[in-house]
């Protein structure tokens, strides 16, 4: 799920196949009215945030001491990603990269498996609502393992967030998914996520706290299923992040993602590991 510049070694994907991706369709019509109708119960919380919001008033200073080693934090207008933004259309990503080969993963917490499709037959034929009783292994999602050549000249135009995390390198994660998609908690080095399109909904346990989950069911069915009935003192920090927040994330938090309802179904991300040259 991560791409460190200077260290990485880029994937780069030359060979491609007509053949139809054998991947089990996790989205039916029946699924997607239900998933509608569990919007209006399971995820009416969605509003409810339980991490600090702070404006880009913010000192790096301020944030080094009160929060890149302690406890997340989601910053409001810390840069301007508007020209980005414009680039990452449904129509436009299609025009530029719909034949250049993507690298799907499995969304479960390990994300064992590989697949590689076309931008578009991604696009097209697997970018669904998800299915809330389809396995997580059984789900492919677009997010991370970038081919930073291919896809550079979209990605140089990234403003990413000017706070560096100390004794760390930066590293970027590109993703698009469909509406109620997610990965199940895991856990991964401190840094930012922004929310170019659509909304995430974050949940977070700090490292002396572990849910129950099974690595292999998606988000949403945890969210459905176990969610409802935490008690009050069992439950994650959670916020949900809207375009133009950037959420940090402490290392050692373990913490999972969550799709919100969209406009025509696209989400578009990006998560920088590490933070950002001060």
């Amino acid at each position: 799920m991560v791409l460190a510049y200077g260290v990485v070694v880029l994937l780069l994907l030359w060979f491609h196949s007509r053949r139809p991706v054998n991947v089990k369709f996790c989205s039916s019509v029946t699924s997607r009215i239900l998933w509608l109708m569990n919007w209006s119960t399971g995820l009416s919380e969605e509003e409810h945030c339980t991490v600090e919001r702070r404006d880009a008033s913010l000192t790096y200073a301020e944030f080094i001491q009160q929060y890149a080693f302690s406890r997340p934090v989601i910053i409001q207008g810390l840069t301007d990603n508007s020209e980005f933004q414009a680039l990452c259309t449904k129509e436009r990503l299609l025009e530029e990269y719909g034949e250049r080969l993507v690298r799907l993963s499995t969304a479960n917490t390990y994300s064992y498996q590989k697949v590689n499709v076309r931008f578009r037959e991604y696009v097209e034929l697997l970018l669904k609502p998800q299915d809330q009783d389809c396995l997580g292994s059984d789900t492919l999602y677009f997010f991370g393992d970038n081919n930073f050549t291919e896809w550079g000249s979209l990605f140089e135009k990234y403003s990413a967030p000017p706070f560096q995390i100390p004794g760390t390198s930066k590293a970027y994660s590109f993703g698009i998914a469909g509406s109620g998609t997610g990965v199940p908690f895991h856990w991964h080095g401190p840094g930012f996520s922004e929310v170019i399109f659509g909304r995430k909904r974050w949940f977070l346990y700090p490292p002396e706290k572990t849910p129950e989950f099974n690595p292999n069911r998606t988000t949403l069915s945890w969210l459905m299923e176990t969610y409802p009935l935490l008690l009050d003192v069992d439950r994650p920090l959670e916020c949900t992040i809207h375009p133009g927040e950037q959420p940090q994330s402490v290392g050692g938090f373990l913490f999972s993602l969550a799709v919100g309802r969209l406009s025509g179904l696209w989400c578009c991300t990006f998560r920088i590991i590490g933070g950002m040259q001060h």
